[in-house]
């Protein structure tokens, strides 16, 4: 997957996350959980363009590194609108799945950074 397809595949994560908000009835608790999902999630995509304008790679780096939590932290929100019984669980499978495979990939992009630059020195 090249930088291009990345940088869409994360802002249509966001993208749909926020249309899946939009969906949910609203509450005080689950608006909290939406506006904490929609920060993560669009933090993914936003993180990533950056990183790909890194000015070093430390700096890119460590903008990996974020995506990588943010992805990881669009789990966490999904897992506690499920476990709260606010949202049925298979509403959620694709989101849960995309947001999994984000991490997996911005884990990969920096260990193999990290090493490359291990690997100059």
């Amino acid at each position: 997957m090249d930088s291009a397809e990345l940088k869409r595949r994360a802002q249509k994560f966001a993208a749909e996350i926020i249309k899946f908000t939009e969906t949910l009835p609203s509450g005080r608790a689950l608006n909290v959980l939406c506006t904490q999902l929609i920060r993560c999630s669009t933090s993914v995509g936003a993180n990533y363009r950056s990183a790909c304008k890194g000015k070093s790679t430390a700096d890119f780096i460590n903008k990996i590194v974020i995506c990588e939590e943010e992805a990881d932290e669009s789990i966490y929100w999904l897992d506690l609108m499920e476990e709260s019984g606010l949202v049925k669980p298979e509403l959620l499978i694709k989101y849960k799945q995309e947001a999994k495979e984000l991490t997996a990939i911005f884990t990969a992009i920096g260990k193999t950074t990290k090493q490359n630059q291990k690997d100059k020195k």
